[in-house]
């Protein structure tokens, strides 16, 4: 071993390392080493009183150091400590300790330049259990069979998930954290490799390595005791859908540093490394799919524990800083932004500032938007005065500007050129600097950023109140209206509180702390009349009412909270869609939907509200209230007729509250679907609804397993004279044969359930009782769907006798189970016959062949009442459509619309296709798409298309699947057509 190893780092650290009833074993055995070797005595009563490092002094006294060590080796692998002998090995030379030494070093002044002190200091302390116990899997595999292993760290940016790793690595380099892990942990933040071009994997080790004597070649040795830290991946743009063959393995060669890293995190580079990648949510998903066997963990920033903690870091006195605390705790939005380390330092240093000031508090908690303008305005106002000096006006306005352009041209680090053509002068930046409203970019020389996104966002929002977007030097910033809509079709997904700052800003409270400070006239009426009209465009249009974020606009309605602006916007909405995911979302929707009145349509999905305690589900009296609020829309909207809740969990009381809304006389639902969701209560209560509403005809359970007891309670709901169901949807809900007894019933004693769908379950045994109902002279369905049900071979001759019997039956669905050539003929048998009056068959998915298009041509050419066939996702061929096409031009077939879409056709078939279109007096749906037709196929079409006989009015073609000039002629055929509509992707 080198002997720096011994002189620089001593045996002190290793003796340490052991327990107390180890160390007392060694000096024992230390005794027996001394006389079996023959060595120099060290006398024992020095030995038996000396501590840890009075015995390493010891040893290296009485012995050379290399017989020092061997000595020591020798006891520790003796008292099983053979860890320590290994470890002592890999650290002979000394590179890993130097460079642990340079490790803290570095993170130690990286923390001293903090702009933000209160940060620094807070997180400035060693590990702590409970962040042992956060740390230890992060770098632990969860097998040991395997000991290479990655890690996503997925979290939103400001969340912590630096801090986190740089606790991490300096943990590591303290010696407190997987020592016999990892003999190194590089750290590579992708801001900063970003501006490299090519570089190698032993250049990047060697940019941060402490002296220029690094042993790259010792280092690389044993990757397996290798960790690399990736923070900040998403700012690489970087994807990793690349070749495999663009990758490369050895780590002395230059190459792009997206291939660098691709090689690396695609384990094509030192495969048995580990990782860790640190990204935002937004870029992950493509990531998670490329890496191998990722663990995934998400960084969620303060817990109230941190949050607690950091108040009293900032704010001193104790007394305020647990009133700060308690206020903030009452309101969601502002908690949720102290997970936030950055956000929870603006949130204290804000209160900080009004509890200075002698201010209510209470006034600003109730709005982000009143938070940020008080920070804002206080960090603009000296202190001890009452508003701000011109110079400080003139630098917020600048500000604002700089923002804006920042917001519209998706720049966020902002070169003194920027500073200086939106009015902010050289002599104003150390000002800005000092006040950490900006900070200086540390990868960018005369670079700036915005403390926060946010607090660019909130910048940007008040420029619009200050000025016209037409007077910005800017071109790239638009006006106010584009600036919503741009924020609700989510064409910017990072834009995330810009337009609600705006409206926050419209609010009497903020206008008059706006005035105050710039004291001019602001645009704030035009800016509201702009709101007003784009508001009345969403309710009249239905193309943007689909592209509408609606849980955006309600966030932005409710920092407003101008109660005659909203109740109007919301008067204007006739359908709702919105994807609940935290009690905030919760409280801003139930702002809202209590101002509606002309409501039609609601969707939505509940997730991660409900909180989980002891296996039950349960809410806060506050959620609850909000919960209660939102289902009152029910009773409160005398046009709501339909209801969809989808992807979510109820608590009891969660459904016990919908639940009694749905029963009152005045909730005039009439369609009540729900999907995919975790009831935390009996069915019972759900099904109870269905008696008490007489207004509800549609009801749909979608994805929720019912038990047998479920299914015999709906049953007997169902065939009460006080439910009106109509329409009953029971898709994928387990149900299996036993259940169809349930729904035999149902059908021979209800005169009013007209459509049955109970798509997507094992009712195969079952078939037999239901159908014998469906014949009953009792049983008046017209509509029937068994779609996926594993229907087998002897009920295609039970379904036929329905087809006979039942005079009511219009569609049949039987759609994704097997119809063997056999099953087919005899239900084509069943549908020839003139007492059959189905109107439409659905077969899509089943097995048919070329050869069974036999069995349907005679169909079509002897029922004149079969008006839809659906029979895409079957292997017809263009050998099947020839068949199908000579029935469709006989006089008996009167079919409107022929579904066959993914058959497997070629251009081949559109010839037979022409001829039905010319001759063809009924149809006029053809559904085509995901067929390989080409160019000349489609000319051929287009030609029937133009016939005067042609009757056709929907074409269905897969747009993007031809080149571009077959594209173009379709759609000159559809410009020159007015009365044909061609569908598909583009």
């Amino acid at each position: 071993m080198a002997s720096s190893f011994f002189s620089e780092f001593g045996l002190t650290w290793y003796l340490e390392e052991l327990n107390k009833k180890e160390f007392m074993k060694f000096k024992g055995l230390l005794k027996e080493e001394i006389l079996q070797l023959d060595l120099k005595q060290i006398p024992w009563c020095e030995v038996k009183r000396a501590s840890r490092e009075d015995l390493a002094n010891l040893l290296i006294k009485y012995y050379e150091k290399q017989q020092a060590w061997a000595v020591t080796f020798s006891i520790f692998q003796k008292i099983n400590r053979k860890d320590l002998c290994d470890r002592a090995k890999r650290e002979s030379t000394g590179h890993t300790k130097r460079y642990q030494a340079h490790i803290q070093k570095k993170i130690s002044n990286m923390w001293s330049r903090e702009p933000i002190t209160a940060i620094h200091d807070f997180f400035d302390q060693k590990i702590t259990p409970k962040e042992r116990e956060y740390f230890e899997p992060l770098i632990a595999p969860k097998t040991t069979r395997k000991q290479s292993h990655t890690v996503l760290l997925k979290g939103i940016p400001g969340t912590g998930k630096t801090m986190v790793l740089m606790k991490l690595i300096l943990a590591w380099a303290e010696g407190s954290l997987c020592q016999d892990r990892f003999s190194y942990v590089f750290y590579f933040c992708c801001r900063e490799l970003r501006t490299l071009t090519e570089t190698s994997l032993a250049e990047l080790i060697s940019r941060d390595w402490p002296d220029s004597g690094v042993a790259i070649a010792e280092i690389m040795s044993q990757p397996e005791q290798l960790l690399f830290i990736i923070d900040s991946f998403d700012e690489l743009k970087c994807s990793l859908d690349g070749p495999e063959a663009e990758l490369c393995s050895d780590w002395m060669e230059k190459q792009p540093i997206k291939v660098l890293l691709g090689s690396l995190l695609r384990k094509k580079m030192l495969p048995e490394s580990s990782l860790i990648i640190a990204t935002t949510p937004s870029y992950s998903p493509g990531l998670e799919e490329r890496l191998e066997s990722p663990d995934i963990r998400t960084a969620i920033g303060f817990e109230d524990s941190n949050k607690e903690e950091y108040f009293h870091c900032v704010i001193k006195d104790s007394s305020r800083a647990m009133q700060a605390f308690r206020l903030v705790r009452e309101y969601e939005q502002l908690s949720s932004m102290c997970q936030l380390p950055v956000l929870c330092w603006i949130v204290c240093t804000c209160l900080k500032q009004e509890l200075e000031r002698g201010r209510d508090l209470a006034l600003i908690c109730q709005r982000t938007t009143s938070l940020y303008a008080s920070f804002i305005f206080n960090l603009f106002t000296p202190k001890g005065a009452n508003c701000p000096n011109w110079q400080s006006q003139g630098q917020l306005l600048g500000l604002c500007s700089l923002a804006a352009e920042g917001m519209w041209t998706d720049t966020f680090v902002l070169r003194k050129e920027a500073l200086s053509r939106n009015g902010i002068a050289d002599s104003d930046i150390p000002t800005l600097l000092d006040i950490k409203i900006l900070l200086r970019d540390k990868n960018c020389e005369n670079s700036y950023v915005f403390i926060h996104p946010s607090v660019q966002e909130f910048c940007a929002a008040m420029f619009y109140l200050l000025k016209s977007h037409s007077e910005h030097p800017n071109s790239a910033v638009a006006c106010s209206e584009t600036l919503l809509f741009t924020f609700l079709k989510k064409v910017k997904d990072h834009w995330v509180s810009f337009p609600r700052f705006l409206f926050g800003l419209l609010h009497e409270k903020e206008q008059q702390k706006l005035n105050a400070f710039f004291g001019f006239q602001l645009l704030s009426q035009e800016v509201k009349q702009r709101f007003h009209q784009c508001m009345k465009s969403i309710g009249e249009s239905e193309d943007l009412r689909e592209q509408v974020d609606f849980l955006g606009l309600f966030y932005c309605l409710f920092e407003m909270q101008n109660e005659a602006f909203v109740k109007q916007t919301m008067d204007f909405l006739q359908e709702v869609n919105l994807s609940i995911t935290k009690k905030s979302d919760l409280i801003v929707c139930a702002y809202c939907l209590k101002k509606s009145s002309g409501l039609r349509k609601l969707l939505f999905s509940i997730q991660n509200v409900f909180k989980e305690e002891n296996g039950h589900c349960s809410m806060s009296d506050f959620s609850l209230t909000c919960w209660h609020e939102i289902c009152s829309v029910l009773t409160t909207n005398q046009h709501l007729q339909e209801l969809q809740v989808k992807d979510g969990v109820l608590s009891e009381s969660a459904c016990e509250t919908l639940y009694e809304q749905l029963r009152q006389p005045n909730c005039v639902l009439q369609s009540l679907e729900i999907n995919r969701v975790v009831f935390y209560c009996e069915c019972s209560h759900l099904f109870e609804v269905l008696i008490h509403n007489s207004n509800l005809k549609h009801f749909k359970f979608t994805h929720i397993s019912l038990s047998r007891s479920d299914v015999k309670l709906l049953g007997d709901t169902l065939k009460h004279p006080e439910c009106n169901i109509e329409r009953l949807q029971l898709v994928d809900c387990g149900l299996v044969s036993d259940d169809c007894d349930v729904f035999a019933s149902v059908l021979v004693s209800s005169k009013k359930l007209k459509h049955l769908d109970i798509a997507c379950n094992y009712l195969e045994e079952g078939l037999r009782s239901l159908c014998r109902a469906l014949c009953h002279p009792d049983c008046t369905l017209s509509l029937l769907v068994l779609a996926n049900c594993h229907l087998s071979e002897h009920c295609w001759e039970y379904l036929s006798e329905v087809v006979l019997s039942n005079k009511f039956l219009r569609h049949l669905d039987l759609s994704a189970n097997v119809l063997t050539n056999a099953g087919l003929k005899t239900l084509c048998e069943a549908l020839r016959h003139p007492e059959c009056s189905l109107n439409s068959l659905c077969l899509i998915k089943c097995s048919i062949a070329a050869s069974g298009c036999q069995a349907l041509a005679s169909v079509l050419s002897s029922n004149q009442n079969l008006k839809i066939l659906q029979i895409g996702g079957n292997n017809i061929e263009d050998v099947g459509v020839k068949l199908l096409c000579g029935a469709l031009v006989h006089p008996n077939c009167h079919l409107e619309v022929l579904g066959l879409e993914a058959c497997k056709l070629t251009s081949v078939c559109c010839e037979d296709l022409s001829l039905v279109l010319t001759h063809s007096k009924t149809l006029w749906g053809l559904n085509l798409s995901r067929n390989a037709l080409d160019y000349n196929g489609v000319v051929v079409l287009c030609e029937a298309l133009r016939h005067p006989e042609c009757s056709l009015h929907l074409l269905g073609v897969s747009k993007a699947d031809l080149d571009e000039e077959t594209q173009a002629l379709l759609t000159a055929e559809e410009e020159k057509n007015s009365s044909l509509t061609i569908i598909g992707s583009q």
